[in-house]
Parts: structure tokens; C-alpha cells; sequence
């Protein structure tokens, strides 16, 4: 079975995506409902609900929203990462009010669709060590950005963080220099988790196989070693490359030859155990 730490759904009857008018394929409702139907079929137990970049003042809305969806009778949503600013002097008291919350897990501010400096800022790396053990950080970033993320790791021993989607590879143009460098020494850092997540969304859609995605994930889970590798699916981002089952297939197809024990960490064991479950 399967533990999905990176879900996404989209409800534009409830909450405001500002960002989906420049995204015409996602610019639609993917609810609950019809990931649940799937999600089932292919073997997934549970899932965390991933922040979709609502408009700010949606933010808290969102996780009441996800709360209440997993209220419902037999719900695979185990918790939420919510959003966040860090950059910003509300940040203390929004982590405070988070804190009473047990369905939130986690944070995210997306890092590449803002400036650099947004992160290097003192209150943003303030915010971020204040938030330290028993809630995680995720890191979407991409590969270039990946020494700017290892900087605010150093500074935030005590914080948890989490590397989305591989480090964002572009595989579409089958680049790997310097992701993988980079990947490399940000694995180093022991409060750092790896994210197989949803990486059919950076290949050619038409093109790509399983020996297309194998050199990422391989190097990812060889960098960070089976103990710090979580899974997710990243839907529907995903069906920009495939779609679910797709990416839950190709997932069986590169663990192929790995032990029980190892397939068991990736796909679920160790999320149970970084969050809680």
C-alpha cells in the first residue's frame, strides 16, 4: 500500500487559485472525489493534502477546507501541509494557531515563483527556525536554487525539510548537471527528506518510459538512502505527464529488484514515521 504525501486538489467554488489562468490544463476543479476513486484503485491508503498557492487571504480557509473533507466517513486524508509567509511579521502567530491544529503537518511556500531574495531575507530565515521540530518544511525549488535551499537548511538545524519532486529535474531535456551535484551535498544534510514525487510531470509526455525517469530517482534514493524517501503523487500535476496510475505504475516499474523492506520505507513506512501517522 501506498501513502501520498503530496496531494493536490483544486476547488474554485471554495477558494481562489490566482495562478491557474496561466495554467490552462489545470485550470479546472480536481476534487476529492474523483482522486479518491483512483487513489483507491492503485493501491493508496492515505494522503496529505498539498498547498495549491491559494490566494493569501485563502490560506487558513484551505486547511479549514481539507479538515472538513477528512472529516468524512472512510476520507483518505490523513492531514494537510498548509501554506504559509515566513516572510512576513504575521508569521509567529499564524505558526502559534497552526500549532492547536494536529491536522497540519507541515508547511510550504513555493520558492520558484518568487524572487531569491524572498528567502535570504532575515525575518523569512527567522520564521523558518522558529517553526522546528514536529512540523516540516517543504522545499519546491528549482535545480539552480538548490544551494540557496541548502543555505536555509544550515541555518534551521532543528526544522525538518522536505526536497519536493526530486529537486525538479529537467528531465524533459534529459539535464542532470548540476542537479545532480546538487542533490548530492543537499542530501548531506541530515535534517533534509526526499520527495519521489510526480516527476512524469517533467518529462516529454509523449516520449517519456521508465528508463526516461530511472537516472532521477535512482540518484535521489542513492543520495538520500531508504530512510529519508517519501512518495507522492503530485496530482493532477501528474496528468500533465500521464496522469495517476500512470506515475503509480512507473513507481512499481523502478523499485523493481529493491527488497520488501526498501519498497515499503519509499512508499509509505517512512512518512508514517517522519509525520506521525
Amino acid at each position: 500500500m501506498i501513502f501520498d504525501t503530496h496531494l493536490h486538489l483544486i476547488d474554485r467554488r471554495a477558494l481562489h487559485y490566482p495562478w491557474l489562468s496561466n495554467v490552462p490544463a489545470l485550470n479546472r476543479d480536481f476534487l476529492y472525489e474523483q482522486y479518491a476513486l483512483e487513489a483507491r484503485r492503485a493501491g493508496i491508503e492515505g494522503a496529505f493534502h498539498m498547498e495549491v498557492d491559494v490566494h493569501p487571504n485563502d490560506i487558513e480557509a484551505e486547511t479549514a477546507h481539507m479538515k472538513a473533507l477528512a472529516a468524512n466517513t472512510d476520507s483518505l486524508l490523513r492531514g494537510a501541509i498548509a501554506s504559509c509567509r515566513p516572510e512576513e511579521s504575521g508569521f509567529p502567530a499564524y505558526l502559534e494557531r497552526v500549532h492547536g491544529n494536529p491536522f497540519v503537518k507541515g508547511f510550504r511556500r513555493v520558492l520558484h515563483v518568487v524572487p531569491d531574495e524572498v528567502s535570504e531575507g532575515t525575518l523569512f530565515r527567522e520564521n523558518i527556525r522558529r517553526i522546528g521540530r514536529g512540523l516540516t518544511f517543504d522545499l519546491c525549488v528549482l535545480p539552480h536554487q538548490i544551494p540557496k535551499a541548502i543555505t536555509l537548511i544550515d541555518l534551521a538545524p532543528d526544522t525538518t525539510f522536505v526536497l519536493d519532486h526530486c529537486g525538479v529535474p529537467d528531465i524533459k531535456h534529459a539535464i542532470e548537471h548540476p542537479w545532480r551535484e546538487h542533490v548530492a551535498e543537499i542530501s548531506r544534510r541530515p535534517n533534509v527528506v526526499a520527495k519521489i514525487s510526480g516527476i512524469v510531470a517533467y518529462a516529454n509526455p509523449d516520449e517519456w518510459t521508465v528508463e526516461t525517469l530511472r537516472p532521477y530517482a535512482e540518484h535521489v534514493i542513492a543520495s538520500f538512502g531508504w530512510d529519508r524517501v517519501v512518495w507522492g503523487s503530485d496530482w493532477p500535476v501528474c496528468t500533465l505527464g500521464g496522469g495517476l496510475s500512470t506515475w503509480v505504475a512507473a513507481t512499481h516499474a523502478l523499485l523493481k529488484g529493491t527488497s520488501s523492506d526498501e519498497r515499503t520505507k519509499l512508499l509509505s513506512a517512512n512518512a508514517k514515521r517522519i509525520w506521525r501517522v
